[in-house]
């Protein structure tokens, strides 16, 4: 019994720690024709940038325009 409850818990918190990533998809990248890190300030960062809250909160880069530095 243990075991099993031991199994499950580490199943549940793998899944936890992987839960963030599920949410940017390599699916918006091809959708948008961007790489990942156009939307996100880094590879595998959950963090978004000034385009990637656009994007959460438009559903889709259309109008976004990118501020000049």
């Amino acid at each position: 019994m243990r075991k099993i409850l031991r199994a499950l818990a580490t199943v549940g918190i793998v899944t936890l720690l992987f839960l963030p990533f599920a949410v940017g998809t390599p699916e918006y990248a091809k959708k948008e024709s961007k790489q990942c890190v156009y939307c996100h300030t880094g590879i595998g960062k959950p963090d978004l940038n000034d385009a990637g809250r656009y994007y959460k909160d438009h559903k889709t880069l259309e109008g976004y325009k990118e501020r000049k530095p």
